[in-house]
């Protein structure tokens, strides 16, 4: 007697998005790590930029140094060391270079072609723009760390040669340094944003470089409140008035520091957002 096996269904193949493999977050991260590095301009703008700064770190505490036993009683109470370490045309350098990292990690793409391969890859195109906000702020951060504690290191141990000099343990100075280190990955994160919207090289970075740098520099304190409020809302108006300085002023004209910890805390935030939203309405 022969016996023949039950035939055995045959489940059907998978069809539809369900079918694509999906890529894990790690490979997301890894690609946007090459594509960000990929681009010439990276290496030459973070590398020429931290050189920079940390460069005019060391002439403006040479200044100070040569020129401290000219400063008069009031002026030796009220000077910050902490100035020294990051003035605000290094800051508004810093800046600059970070918000044009940041648009062309984005508008590079555009340019060149590579989204569409990239959306095509990863059609989950949320996932794709949170990776490569993630890169850019996690390189960011770091380039923003080691301007920050440079810068102060340099301009620190210069000025300790006049017994002016302050260390890390020193009140203030920690919550500056932060504030010092922020601004990089804001600003880039802020370019990828204005990047993300404008999709041209030129455009993004004009554009990025006006609304945190030249349009702050206009403002000052006021009669009106609502305009107060209004200048503490941009990013390096609310640094300078308040979270570059080791004792910063209380006054209802200026910023507070929990409010510019806020504004620190939204632009990034609400850029990241823009970008993943304007990226998921658009056709490529």
């Amino acid at each position: 007697m022969t016996t023949t096996a039950a035939a055995q269904p045959t489940a059907p193949a998978p069809s539809g998005p369900s079918a694509e493999p999906r890529v894990r977050l790690r490979g997301l991260l890894a690609a946007e790590w090459i594509k960000l590095w990929s681009l010439r301009s990276t290496r030459w703008v973070l590398g020429l930029g931290v050189l920079a700064v940390i460069a005019m770190a060391a002439q403006g505490s040479l200044d100070t140094y040569r020129s401290w036993p000219d400063y008069g009683p009031m002026e030796r109470a009220h000077f910050d060391p902490m100035t020294e370490a990051l003035s605000g045309v290094a800051v508004a350098l810093l800046m600059i270079g970070a918000a044009s990292v940041g648009a062309l990690s984005i508008v590079g793409e555009y340019a060149s072609g590579l989204i569409r391969t990239t959306l095509t890859a990863v059609p989950a195109r949320h996932r794709v723009m949170t990776a490569k906000a993630a890169v850019v702020g996690g390189v960011m951060l770091a380039v923003g760390t080691v301007v920050s504690l440079g810068t102060f290191a340099v301009s620190q141990a210069i000025l300790s040669g006049r017994g002016i000099g302050l260390s890390l343990g020193d009140p203030g100075v920690p919550r500056v340094l932060a504030a010092n280190a922020l601004l990089v990955p804001l600003s880039a994160l802020v370019g990828l944003g204005i990047g993300a919207v404008l999709r041209h090289t030129a455009a993004a970075v004009v554009t990025a470089c006006a609304v945190l740098v030249i349009l702050p520099l206009f403002f000052k304190p006021s009669v009106h409140q609502w305009a107060n409020d209004l200048y503490g809302m941009f990013p390096l108006y609310a640094w300078r008035r308040c979270l570059s300085q080791l004792h910063p002023r209380s006054l209802p004209a200026l910023p507070t520091p929990t409010g510019s910890w806020l504004v620190f805390a939204l632009w990034p935030l609400v850029a990241v957002v823009v970008t993943v939203l304007v990226v998921r309405r658009r056709d490529v």
